[in-house]
């Protein structure tokens, strides 16, 4: 028996009959030799943190676009805060961490540049529409690796498919990552909007503060327990009154961070990048990568430019703007 095989046995015999064993997985579309030594949601979890669009993650907007400091949250940090507090929760409710992982770090991977500011630009012009979770399975099964795909388990990308509107996931653990995702955001971005004077301490409802906790890590933590001591089988839950006490939180969030003017006064600028670069590479299919001018022939060129410029960074996609629309300083002597 190799060390793969160990590890699934001790699957078997410790974790809950809610999880999801990594023995009894659906699957790759395209079947593959199994490893030795990790199981099949290890290989996906190792796949995703070696792709280049987890990469390019440390260069998208979370909330803030262009944020003046270090601290402030990307797409990467948010990603690895999912990450850390699904897997605490994942473990204390004996559910697979590797499955929870894997698709933690893979759930934002279908994001655009400039946050969801930039998925609204791009939704309004293309002609399929566009929504990253959506996305973020054809980044996984289509457009990584040169455009032959990571070949992950039908677990993972349904985690990721699944992670925040529409449907739940089949699996328990991507329900988890479904809450996980909002927990993390609310929190960290309380942390992010207070520093950039958006929000203060004081304007936040006391029963939030007295219900959750009034600091980051006392939010976490009481949060965390709420899911642990409330998860019943495959229903993760904070428990109803706590529950809607949490969406109240979200709301909240909403109407006096994610809508404040402060913190959509840059906004109005993506969708003429966004719709700029479009445009321009639209009639000049020869500038965009060689996978994606056969996913033109194949798909349509207006997919094959929308894939492009979904995958690019704030910072690539502002190069990119400057390089093609502004003009170069020309010295005279």
């Amino acid at each position: 028996m190799n060390i793969r095989e160990q590890t699934e046995n001790l699957e078997l015999s410790t974790l809950s009959e809610f999880a999801s064993f990594s023995k009894y997985t659906k699957g790759r579309k395209v079947f593959e030799e199994p490893c030795e030594i990790r199981t099949e949601y290890q290989r996906d979890r190792d796949r995703i943190v070696h792709s280049k669009s987890f990469r390019r993650l440390k260069h998208k907007t979370q909330v803030f676009i262009s944020p003046k400091g270090d601290h402030y949250r990307t797409r990467l940090t948010h990603t690895l805060e999912v990450s850390q507090i699904s897997r605490t929760v994942a473990r204390a409710l004996k559910l697979n961490e590797d499955l929870t992982e894997a698709i933690a770090l893979a759930h934002d991977l279908g994001h655009t540049p400039f946050g969801h500011a930039g998925e609204s630009a791009l939704n309004d012009i293309h002609k399929g529409g566009f929504k990253h979770y959506i996305h973020g399975v054809r980044v996984l099964s289509k457009l990584e690796k040169d455009g032959k795909g990571l070949n992950l388990t039908e677990e993972v990308l349904n985690g990721v498919l699944c992670h925040t509107k529409g449907e739940e996931s089949f699996t328990t653990e991507g329900k988890l990552i479904r809450i996980c995702d909002k927990i993390a955001y609310i929190n960290h971005d309380i942390e992010d909007s207070i520093r950039a004077g958006i929000l203060s301490i004081e304007k936040i409802p006391s029963k939030f503060s007295e219900n959750f906790g009034s600091r980051y890590s006392q939010r976490i933590n009481t949060m965390v327990m709420l899911l642990v001591k409330n998860s019943i089988g495959n229903n993760i839950s904070m428990g109803e009154e706590m529950l809607n006490l949490f969406e109240e939180f979200h709301s909240f969030m909403y109407s006096n961070v994610y809508l404040n003017k402060q913190s959509v006064s840059e906004d109005y600028k993506v969708p003429f990048i966004i719709e700029a670069l479009y445009g321009y590479f639209l009639k000049r299919l020869n500038q965009i990568p060689v996978f994606l001018q056969k996913i033109a022939e194949e798909e349509g060129v207006e997919r094959a430019v929308c894939d492009y410029i979904a995958g690019m960074s704030d910072q690539f996609a502002c190069e990119m703007f400057k390089k093609i629309f502004i003009p170069k300083t020309i010295t005279i002597f």
